[in-house]
């Protein structure tokens, strides 16, 4: 169905153009009045070269000079102030694309770009009305049914839906991005409700703070598979949601960042041993499942289960050898005793605490040559049948020292197995990176540990295009979110900041013809957000819509819940004990 014709031969131009500076106009409006009609964020059609052709700016600027600076002084209106015909009203605009309202033999389009300049004295018409719903409808049917995204709504005409470019959205990777409060939860769980719509989806979300259990099968409007990263309570009787990162699955800079001190001055030796001894193990484990072609080629690094164990008994032993001396009948410390002794007391607290057992505590089936397999059949498998596409993962229980390590390893090694499927056989995947600032800072504020997480993420937001693998970074912080990741982001949804440094750092990946637009950040109403990147044509001030599953993060509402609600004395009782326990004795129905 053809979208309707914009027409301004009935109404009267706003103004005509004054001034071109590369990508913003600059328009004089001659009647006072009609300079109240407009304001920042509106359309305007500047008249192009041809009848047809009109360059589409968004209202940046509005200026009224002198006229109003004098009376806001309470300087005296006498002979010497300026009068009404002396006033100069003007309005600055950003160019955005060019609209046709015929393109050959097709009716009417709208690209992104001026095709040529606006000539000066040109007329200028505000976009309202039927034209605005007309413009609307173009930048709608751009968007083949097949590919749209649906957002919500424009916030200039709520008529019209905004509706963005699906597969342009997921595979330039985004983010969203927002103070606390300002919808940026409603935001992330209405794109996976869309998303879960397809046949087939294949989207995981790291969820920070437990906020989207509510998303799970079971619950109200719930439609992803959840699962939570074991809390010290879950270790005795895990339940099938329940999943271990066992530490095999971690590399040797990993692993040693969490074991070593590198302030000891014997930390390179036992390193070197350390890593000799895991090789050594992981070269059994594959000797004894007879995986030849596999111990031809492994190394270090390469995610095989071995017996931790074992390599404990074998640094102790190391740590209290002694070797004969000189002397018939004597002895003398070995090449290794007393040197590992720090490492080792590192490694038993690490093992004997409860809250890395998802790590080093793991149930015995995790030691599976297979058990990988599985893991990544689960996390990677698309929607079918009763097995959702849409998976959560649950991190609230992760120690915050080890959290930055867990969540890049986990996406590692999904990006590994992404990396090396065969091409015909890979379905996309994309990474929803919740609350992102927490381990994935800016690179000049991190200690050793995020800086490896962030290499991973980099890596994936450099290269994870080419092998369908894409990150939505969702943070409420932006300004202390790595500019490397932010840099490879092409789509932003950024709703209201009120931080000057974190409306800076959206700036900063701004196209330099839109940063006028970051000025509206901060009068966002809640659930609003400007949309911009490759997968919309017009970066746009739109409402979004709120998801039926709700994530877990409503604000609550403080006066009017005093006026009505006592505390609940067995509830805090109840909490202490959970408390004590580390488990929260609730479990999802699964």
């Amino acid at each position: 169905m053809t979208a309707a014709l914009m027409s301004f031969e009935s109404t009267e131009p706003i103004g005509r153009v004054m001034s071109v500076d590369t990508m913003r106009v600059f328009i004089h409006v001659d009647d006072h009045e009609l300079l109240k009609k407009v304001m920042v964020g509106n359309l305007i059609a500047v008249q192009g070269s041809t009848g047809h052709q009109f360059l589409i700016s968004i209202v940046e600027r509005i200026t009224r000079l002198p006229g109003d600076v004098i009376e806001a002084s309470g300087m005296p209106d006498d002979e010497t102030a300026p009068q009404p015909e002396q006033m100069q009203d003007t309005i600055r605009a950003i160019l955005v694309g060019t609209y046709r309202s015929k393109d050959g033999d097709a009716g009417p389009s709208f690209k992104r770009g001026a095709d040529s300049c606006p000539q000066i004295d040109q007329p200028c018409h505000l976009i309202q009305g039927v034209n605005l719903t007309a413009f609307m409808g173009v930048l709608s049917q751009d968007v083949p049914e097949d590919k749209a995204l649906r957002l919500g709504h424009f916030a200039i005409d709520p008529t019209a839906q905004a509706v963005a470019d699906g597969d342009r959205f997921f595979q330039r990777h985004a983010a969203i991005l927002g103070s606390t409060g300002s919808g940026k939860s409603y935001t992330v769980a209405s794109i996976l409700e869309r998303a879960n719509t397809l046949s087939h989806p294949n989207l995981l979300l790291l969820d920070m703070h437990g906020e989207y259990a509510s998303l799970a099968k079971g619950q109200p409007n719930g439609y992803a598979e959840y699962f939570k990263i074991a809390g010290p309570g879950d270790l005795l009787d895990p339940k099938p949601h329940i999943i271990f990162l066992p530490f095999w699955l971690l590399n040797r800079d990993e692993i040693l960042s969490m074991l070593l001190d590198r302030t000891d001055q014997n930390a390179p030796n036992q390193a070197m041993v350390f890593t000799k001894l895991v090789r050594e193990h992981k070269q059994k484990k594959l000797h004894e499942e007879g995986r030849i072609e596999v111990e031809a080629s492994f190394t270090v690094d390469s995610p095989i289960p071995y017996d931790l164990q074992s390599v404990i008994n074998e640094l102790d032993r190391l740590d209290n050898d002694r070797e004969p001396g000189a002397r018939a009948g004597s002895d003398r410390k070995g090449e290794w005793n007393g040197k590992l002794t720090r490492f080792l007391s590192r490694l038993r607290a690490k093992l004997e605490d409860r809250r890395y057992g998802f790590l080093f505590q793991p149930p015995s089936g995790t030691s599976s040559y297979d058990w990988m397999q599985d893991m990544a059949v689960n996390f990677l498998s698309t929607k079918e049948g009763n097995r959702p596409g849409i998976k959560v993962v649950d991190f609230s229980e992760v120690p915050a020292d080890v959290l930055p390590t867990v969540v890049s390893v986990l996406a590692r090694v999904l990006y590994d197995v992404q990396f090396w499927m065969r091409a015909e056989s890979r379905t996309p995947v994309c990474l929803v990176c919740d609350e992102a600032h927490l381990y994935l800072p800016v690179r000049s504020d991190a200690d050793a540990e995020a800086k490896r997480a962030l290499d991973t993420f980099e890596r994936i937001a450099k290269e994870g295009r080419k092998y369908g693998f894409s990150l939505l970074v969702v943070s409420q912080r932006p300004s202390d979110v790595s500019k490397t990741i932010l840099s490879q982001c092409n789509n932003f949804i950024a709703l209201r900041l009120t931080n000057e440094q974190d409306q800076s750092a959206v700036r900063s990946v701004m196209p330099d013809s839109m940063v006028g637009i970051a000025d509206l950040l901060p009068l966002l109403d809640i659930g609003e957000a400007i949309i911009l990147g490759d997968s919309i044509l017009l970066p746009s001030r739109i409402k979004l819509d709120m998801p039926l599953a709700k994530p877990l993060s409503l604000t609550r509402n403080f006066w009017r819940e005093w006026a009505e609600r006592s505390s609940d004395s067995a509830a805090i009782r109840t909490a202490v004990e959970c408390l004590r326990r580390q488990s929260r004795g609730t479990e999802l129905n699964k």
